[in-house]
């Protein structure tokens, strides 16, 4: 299992694929709504939107279900980057180390930092 730079909740950006003016992702931002670690995707919201046909049924109550729906499906990590807080551009990610003193013990913890403006992320 790797370990990302990319979490639930972050800010990010579709870098790869159409443009959004032929039909594509390409530059739209979304927030990460799941990480998928086996297999290297997020989920992110309003992006790679894909038609789903469910069956028809009946629930409990008698009313019917099932038809055309539209969900995200995941998206390689490697095709988005995270947006910097500052510039709402699309960043590279690196660390920096702090310590912390929390229950009377220090502990050193990483910090995400924006590679292109220095703000935490």
């Amino acid at each position: 299992m790797a370990k990302y730079k990319i979490k639930k909740g972050d800010l990010v950006q579709v870098i790869t694929g159409a443009k959004a003016e032929r039909g594509g992702d390409r530059g739209k931002q979304g927030k990460v709504l799941k990480v998928f670690t086996e297999t290297n995707r997020v989920l992110v919201e309003g992006v790679n939107r894909v038609t789903k046909h469910t069956k028809a049924g009946q629930s409990d109550r008698g009313t019917k279900t099932g038809g055309i729906e539209t969900v995200e499906a995941p998206i390689h990590i490697s095709n988005v980057a995270i947006v910097d807080p500052e510039t709402k551009k699309p960043t590279r990610v690196g660390y920096r180390t702090e310590t912390v003193e929390r229950d009377g013990r220090e502990r050193t913890v990483r910090i995400r930092v924006s590679k292109a403006s220095g703000k935490d992320l």
